[in-house]
């Protein structure tokens, strides 16, 4: 588990600007701006959504997310001088072509999306592998709050307060052999209910597929989130979990996960295979790597408007080069991209 100490010069969530101020001023402020606090101390339960998120609506939890909400450590990752995207941007303005190619798709056709049952399968290079019902999957961890940026491909960003635990903790569990040199993750595939699955959009041959090297996946900023913003994720945000890997261009953290399984060789992943020349295995956010079409050297942080652009440098490895560089050291990042 991932134990780290706040620094002096991280932000906590009370110098976040709330999204109330968001909406009503749709422009964001610095860090040394937001002094409004939603909640200086730890809350319990469903009062801890209320605390911190006052505008986000909690929905109606499974009850083994309202349990493990009573435990959570919060604000256990932080970010610097940043403010949290408001809740609605981040459930509004996403990609996830099972439910639509538009932005706002996912969020107008992803309630046909069944999260309970769900199972999840872990196979492959592993010493105990597993078929789970989800709520004994998520049994022995212990849920943390972990504000990330998200950085897209398509150079927009978002800071996200999710919830969830390190992937190395699943990993160590379920001990991979000596042959395990890669994770392959699969998402689930059920055209009935993910109608851009039916659609033949950009010719995807579901499921959808992606990969880390075990090393990255054993990464200690490595999450596997079941929610965000205080409450369980929304079926267009990946319910019921997701991977959000931070360093790496957003459709590396795949949505809605049936299955993982601990391999030898690479994956092909989905994106990876459409266009290799657009989105390597890797994904590493680096300002010096272009994308074909545009640059990566800038990013528009939502929200953003025709007056209030919001446009500001990328950072390398989107701010967290301190921890995760290391991993790539002798590696050419422009071959690798």
């Amino acid at each position: 588990m991932l134990i780290q100490l706040p620094r002096s010069s991280d932000c906590k969530l009370s110098d976040v600007t709330p999204e109330s101020l968001y909406l009503s001023r749709r422009r964001m402020l610095g860090g040394a701006m937001a002094g409004l606090a939603l909640g200086a101390l730890p809350a319990v339960g469903r009062a801890a959504d209320a605390a911190r998120y006052p505008e986000v609506e909690p929905g109606k939890p499974a009850g083994w997310f309202t349990d493990k909400l009573a435990a959570t450590r919060w604000q256990a990752v932080t970010v610097k001088d940043e403010a949290i995207t408001p809740f609605r941007d981040a459930t509004h303005y996403n990609n996830f072509y099972e439910f639509g190619p538009g932005k706002g798709d996912p969020a107008d056709n992803a309630g046909s999306l069944l999260t309970e049952p769900w199972r999840l399968v872990i196979d492959g290079e592993v010493d105990k592998p597993g078929n789970y019902a989800l709520e004994d999957f998520v049994k022995p961890y212990q849920l943390e709050e972990r504000i990330y940026r998200l950085r897209c491909v398509e150079a927009w960003s978002m800071v996200i307060p999710w919830l969830g635990f390190p992937l190395a903790d699943i990993l160590k569990r379920v001990q991979p052999t000596s042959k395990a040199r890669y994770v392959r993750f699969e998402t689930l595939r059920d055209p009935e209910h993910m109608p851009g699955q039916r659609s033949g959009f950009a010719l995807i041959d579901w499921p959808y597929i992606e990969g880390l090297r075990l090393d990255e996946a054993m990464n200690p900023l490595t999450l596997m989130a079941v929610g965000m913003y205080g409450r369980e994720l929304p079926n267009q945000n990946g319910a019921p979990l997701r991977l959000v890997v931070p360093w790496k261009y957003g459709f590396k953290s795949i949505k809605s996960i049936v299955r993982m399984s601990l391999v030898a060789e690479q994956p092909k992943t989905t994106w990876q295979g459409l266009a290799p020349e657009e989105y390597g295995f890797y994904a590493n956010v680096n300002p010096q790597v272009d994308h074909p079409r545009w640059t990566q050297a800038r990013e528009r942080r939502l929200p953003s408007g025709l007056f209030s652009p919001n446009v500001r440098d990328t950072l390398m490895f989107n701010g967290y080069a301190e921890q995760v560089s290391g991993l790539y050291a002798g590696l050419d990042l422009r071959k690798n991209y």
